[in-house]
């Protein structure tokens, strides 16, 4: 299996790279993410990689992160999503975004991914689940306990945008009961 790959960057045609080590030339896939911060060709780069060996072919997915590899290797675990899927999935999300994602269980935010529809959507957020450290209560970076996070599903269920929820559930009091919670979150929506 290769690892880890560490060359001089030859070309870049999205979503492929050509990656010469030593004189061989790799053929590495990669989601836009990592893309989008390749230094420019004649440069080394270095990448973490996922090897597949099929029937038909021996293809090596490169990322700029340890924490990307790890989310595509989570992703082509999951029944109906292939590697270009999980790399659609990474062009569209950050790890973090998917991660919220998940924990909030929005089907929407994954829609919107090209080649994503609502049950694929669904079917991820269903196996990824307890999977990302998300629902280990980490949200937008910050920790929350269980009544931050019923507040948070409350806000989002009465039609509050995402940005709009994790402000107004940001500075809850210590504890605070649910309906507490929201009583004081919707005070504070109300203001701004």
């Amino acid at each position: 299996m290769i690892g880890r790959i560490s060359g001089i960057l030859l070309d870049k045609t999205p979503p492929q790279l050509l990656v010469d080590c030593n004189g061989v030339g790799y053929e590495v896939d990669v989601p836009m993410s990592t893309y989008y911060n390749l230094p420019h060709t004649g440069e080394k780069v270095v990448l973490f990689t996922h090897q597949a060996i099929r029937e038909d072919a021996h293809l090596l997915f490169g990322f700029g992160t340890a924490s990307e590899r790890a989310l595509f290797r989570q992703l082509i675990k999951i029944t109906g999503v292939g590697a270009r899927t999980a790399l659609a999935i990474l062009s569209g999300m950050t790890v973090a975004d998917l991660s919220q994602a998940v924990t909030l269980q929005e089907s929407g935010r994954l829609v919107k991914i090209p080649g994503i529809g609502k049950k694929t959507a669904e079917r991820l957020l269903l196996e990824l689940k307890g999977k990302l450290g998300a629902d280990i209560g980490v949200v937008g970076g910050a920790p929350r306990d269980d009544t931050q996070s019923d507040v948070l599903n409350a806000l989002l269920a009465l039609g509050y945008s995402d940005k709009e929820a994790l402000l107004a559930t940001k500075n809850l009091p210590a504890g605070s009961t649910v309906s507490d919670g929201i009583k004081f979150a919707l005070k504070a929506l109300s203001k701004g």
